[in-house]
């Protein structure tokens, strides 16, 4: 009997968990022993879940209703004009809390509340991912509590404010970097302390099996509609679709509607900082090497002898060392590209489509942005999809200067 063998690509497509939990040789689960039961039974009650139609409908009720999907695909005629291509804007800024990151929430919190545990802790970075946790939280009747970097805290303060406004408790994290990766370090702390009855809400397509590939299903709602909408508005796909990248939620929600379209490149803008040599970044993908972080293996800043290198970028959702292992494996077959822009040129992409289209994105976001013009000078009459994850009103005190970005 011949048994044929599913390529990389083709398991990405079917979208079920990756075999062994990896993505190639990356991913796995780099946990605590005491977490294994806990992984395991997430796993298998997410898969369940994901099965059955009466949960599937209620999720997709939470999406229409409380989220406001689908999210609009904006044709952005003025940056067209300016760069010489057709351009589409995929309006994740327009989502409840103003960011892709409640169609994770809302889906892990639905999971949490099936899953019987007493509370919810969670990771927060550019403050969105704490913000959705808080809200979606609520919306489910659990509390929670949000790990937040104290140097994050101090240039995101109006999430901050939000978060406690939305019944959070915020803990801010003065040790280590007191930025992502220190948050994400006392939230697994909280949850390895009481993983029975406590739920660890992930924000991004990283740490153990099966977090990268449920926080995947959960934002490839995304793709999906901008497959759809795309088609739908220019009657064909779109040449390139072009998302930023710091944990990576948001551009693999988007990649994911067009993994199995060949045709259409997928490009990840990962954050340069200065841009100039020796000052530190983010572009993880760009410049890093395999390691082990926060419970996965993936690309890595870290120097020879694996210590976690200091990570910077003016976005606080892209200072981070690591990347999920789906992005990790999409560049090594070729199937996505990933390039960096600086913090410069990120700000001069936030005012040249908010003085252009009336539209403030993120700074995150404005990464994506000036990436995809780049991409349209060597494209001339591209047609090209942006991921506009999150809305700038956030990011106000670092724009003004009011508040230092390092």
């Amino acid at each position: 009997m011949t048994t044929t063998t599913a390529s990389p690509i083709e398991l990405l497509i079917e979208g079920g968990p990756p075999p062994n939990g990896r993505f190639g040789p990356y991913g796995g689960r780099f946990a605590p022993e005491t977490l294994t039961s806990i992984l395991d039974r997430l796993e298998e009650k997410t898969e369940h879940l994901f099965a059955d139609a009466e949960f599937m409908t209620a999720l997709e009720a939470e999406l229409a209703d409380f989220v406001g999907r689908p999210t609009p695909l904006t044709p952005a005629p003025a940056l067209g004009s300016r760069w010489g291509a057709e351009v589409y804007l995929k309006r994740e800024d327009l989502c409840h809390t103003g960011a892709h990151k409640i169609n994770n929430a809302i889906g892990q919190a639905l999971i949490a509340r099936e899953l019987g545990v007493e509370r919810i802790v969670a990771e927060t970075g550019a403050g969105q991912h704490g913000v959705a946790t808080a809200a979606a939280s609520a919306r489910v009747g659990l509390p929670c509590t949000i790990f937040m970097g104290a140097i994050d805290a101090r240039r995101q303060r109006p999430n901050l404010e939000r978060m406690r406004l939305l019944g959070a408790e915020v803990i801010l994290v003065e040790a280590g970097d007191q930025t992502l990766r220190a948050a994400i370090d006392e939230a697994f702390r909280a949850w390895v302390a009481d993983p029975a009855g406590t739920y660890y809400l992930l924000g991004s397509v990283v740490g153990p099996h099966p977090y990268p590939w449920l926080v995947r299903q959960l934002q490839a709602v995304i793709g999906r509609e901008a497959r759809r909408q795309t088609i739908s508005a220019a009657g064909d796909l779109p040449d390139v679709a072009v998302a930023c990248v710091g944990g990576g939620s948001n551009a693999i929600g988007l990649f994911h509607g067009f993994i199995a379209d060949s045709d259409v490149e997928l490009l990840g803008i990962e954050a340069g900082g200065g841009g100039r040599p020796g000052e530190s970044h983010s572009a993880t993908l760009g410049a890093g090497t395999t390691g082990v972080l926060h419970g996965a293996m993936s690309a890595l800043l870290q120097d020879e002898h694996g210590q976690i290198l200091e990570t910077h970028s003016i976005a606080p959702g892209l200072d981070y060392p690591g990347v999920g292992p789906e992005h990790a494996l999409l560049r090594d077959l070729g199937r996505a590209t990933y390039e960096s822009v600086t913090d410069d040129e990120a700000i001069d992409a936030l005012n040249e489509c908010g003085s252009q289209e009336g539209i403030l994105p993120a700074l995150e976001s404005s990464h994506a942005l000036a990436g995809a013009r780049r991409w349209a000078g060597s494209h001339p009459g591209g047609r090209i999809v942006v991921g506009l994850s999150g809305r700038g009103d956030k990011d106000l005190q670092i724009i003004n200067g009011e508040v230092p970005h390092d």
